[in-house]
């Protein structure tokens, strides 16, 4: 599902875009897989240099889940440095995934 968003500000979601990429993931407080899916960007994040990691609480920000279309947490979607959305995933994603996902955006 792609929705009519075609790219995110630093204003959007809250904090300053990576000079090379930003992973975001929207999450809510009771998603299971949105703890383990927090830790793997994370790790990502501090292996490539260059890619922030940010994490969009969908209940405090309602209009931004619905503009973006979001069914379910969590969701993560792959920006290139200037906001423009390159991938979305829901679900927890798999570190080698979200890697492969960044090689295409920094490649």
């Amino acid at each position: 599902m792609a929705s009519a968003v075609k790219s995110l500000s630093a204003e959007e979601i809250g904090a300053e875009l990576g000079t090379r990429a930003t992973l975001v993931q929207i999450s809510s407080a009771f998603c299971q897989p949105c703890r383990a899916t927090r830790r793997i960007l994370a790790d990502v994040a501090t292996l490539v240099e260059g890619v922030a990691d940010i994490e969009v609480d969908a209940e405090s920000h309602l209009d931004l889940v619905r503009r973006l279309e979001v069914r379910g947490t969590p969701t993560v979607f792959v920006l290139d440095a200037s906001g423009r959305i390159v991938r979305r995933a829901q679900g927890q994603p798999r570190k080698a995934d979200v890697i492969a996902a960044l090689g295409q955006v920094i490649s």
